[in-house]
Formats: structure tokens, C-alpha cells, sequence
């Protein structure tokens, strides 16, 4: 029998999952499929659970928010066999699954993981950690990871909307200078910037550039410049709110490895968790490095 090990995160999304978890189960034993259950305790859990023991299953299912399938992605990426990957979405925003077009029902996920339509997906390095599909710096990206999950679970994506709306009185820029390997180089000072490998960020589509490929090798970089006055910052929220970046406040490009100095350490985030302070960040796309089931 094929072997699953399917890892849940129980406090993503309303906790939804402890509902459907017979149903999914049995989805994946009618398929054929000898299923082992486990529930991470805490943050780092389902890395360390992937890291020792993918090696023992023919693949890896997780149910929770972006950010239980950034710990399963890492975990498999510094694991010494890559099996592949299931993903059922059971977060607030779930933006990658969007960017993947996944199910949003738990049982038809679960399904269209059985068909095992194999979907080699490019991953990317982070100063030798791992993410799936941004990581950024600046307004709002602490949002995601001091929001309590109570929070979260009770408002769902406001949640965000809501703590975001309290950066707004205390906008804070830092100064960057962006190099990508095709020679492109940008400095200035940004109130936000995101190496991103998704249609969607924070439930926003359409800012992370046009004719994203999550398998193409390349990744977009969006900075956003640091307004002069309310009426800029206002014009930003606005093409922000309307999905459509200006080029007079966004920069744009892309690339396969993106490296992002300051003058001072910067607080990054990394699919939603915290991913350290740093001075320095060289990101890198993993091209088609790991093979998810869509």
C-alpha cells in the first residue's frame, strides 16, 4: 500500500479541519493509501516531523494555513528524500492555494490529491532556510505573525485588514538596494518589498506582477516607495486596494536570485512567520525543486 503521512495544524482556520477529518481520511483509504495521522504541537513541529521522517512515506499531506505548508516544504527540502506533497487548504487566506487552484472544499482537495497530478513547483532559499511563496519586509508583514490565531480564526482574512489599519499611523521606511542577476540594481527607500513566487499575497491579487509561473525559475521582486506626503500614501493604499501598481510608487522586476542589502537589520517574513532580522538577504528560486500534488 502507499504510504501517507498526513500532518494536521489543529488551530488553522477555525481549527475547520477537526470536522473533516474523518471524512478526509477516508477519502484517502478508499484510494488505497495506508494513512498516518499526526498533529503538530507547535511552531517547528511539522518541519522537524518531515525532516526525520520523509524517508518513510511515499508522500506528505498537510492541512493548515500557508504557513503549515511552508514548515512541510522546508522540512521535505532539508529532508535526504523528496517525496511529493499534498496541500489542504485550512487557513485564513490560503494564498498559495489560490496561486495552485486548489479545491477550497476539504474532501474534493483530499480527491484531487488521489489523482496524483504531479506539478514540479520551483521553491525558494532564503540565506539557506526555505519558503514557498514570498517573503517580504516592512508595513503589514508583521500582521501575519503577531495576529493571535484566536484572532484569526474569529475574522478570518479582516484580521488582517484590521491590524494592518494600525501600521497606517506609523509608517516606516527603510533603505534598500536591490540586485538581480541580470544585472538590474534599484536603491531607495521602501515602506514595503516582497520577493514573491504567487498570484496573491495577503488575499491581494495581480501585485506580484503579470504572467506569474510558479515553475518557470524565476521569481518577482515588488518594492514600494516611500510616499512624501498623505496624498501619495492614499494613492498607494488605492492601487494597492484596486490590484493595479503604479510605476510611479511600485518597482518591478524579476529574476533567479534577488539579493537586498540595508543599512540597518530588517525584520523579514517568510510565508507569514517570522524569518529573522537581517542586513543582508540573497534569495534564490529552487527551480521545479520540489513536486507538489495539484
Amino acid at each position: 500500500m502507499t504510504r501517507l503521512l498526513l500532518i494536521i495544524n489543529p488551530k488553522s482556520g477555525k481549527g475547520t479541519i477537526r470536522n473533516h477529518l474523518l471524512d478526509v481520511t477516508d477519502v484517502f483509504i478508499k484510494a488505497g493509501y495506508d494513512v498516518t495521522i499526526y498533529i503538530s504541537q507547535q511552531r517547528g513541529d511539522a518541519r522537524h516531523k518531515v525532516e526525520k521522517m520523509a524517508r518513510f512515506y511515499d508522500l506528505v499531506v498537510c492541512s493548515g494555513g500557508d504557513g503549515t505548508l511552508d514548515e512541510v516544504v522546508s522540512g521535505m527540502m532539508e529532508s535526504e528524500i523528496k517525496c511529493p506533497v499534498g496541500y489542504i487548504p485550512a487557513g485564513s487566506t490560503n494564498d498559495f492555494a489560490d496561486s495552485l487552484k486548489l479545491p477550497k472544499v476539504m474532501t474534493e482537495a483530499a480527491k484531487r490529491i488521489t489523482e496524483f497530478n504531479e506539478f514540479p513547483c520551483d521553491i525558494g532559499r532564503f540565506n539557506g532556510g526555505y519558503f514557498v511563496y514570498v517573503a517580504a519586509f516592512g508595513l503589514f508583514t508583521d500582521v501575519s505573525y503577531e495576529t493571535s490565531q484566536d484572532l484569526k480564526n474569529a475574522l478570518g482574512h479582516m484580521a488582517y485588514v484590521l491590524e494592518g489599519a494600525k501600521k497606517l499611523t506609523s509608517i516606516k521606511s527603510y533603505h534598500m538596494t536591490a540586485k538581480v542577476d541580470d544585472g538590474t540594481e534599484v536603491s531607495g527607500d521602501y515602506i514595503y518589498g516582497m520577493v514573491t513566487n504567487s498570484t496573491s499575497v495577503g488575499g491581494f491579487k495581480n501585485l506580484t506582477g503579470k504572467d506569474v509561473k510558479l515553475d518557470d525559475g524565476m521569481f518577482e521582486l515588488t518594492l514600494v516607495r516611500m510616499p512624501k506626503n498623505l496624498v501619495e500614501l492614499q494613492a498607494i493604499i488605492s492601487a494597492m486596494m484596486s490590484q493595479t501598481p503604479d510605476d510611479k510608487y511600485f518597482f518591478q522586476t524579476r529574476g533567479r536570485e534577488i539579493v537586498l542589502t540595508s543599512e540597518e537589520p530588517v525584520p523579514w517574513a517568510r510565508d507569514g512567520e517570522y524569518g529573522g532580522e537581517h542586513t543582508e538577504v540573497c534569495i534564490q528560486s529552487v527551480e521545479r525543486a520540489l513536486t507538489l500534488l495539484v
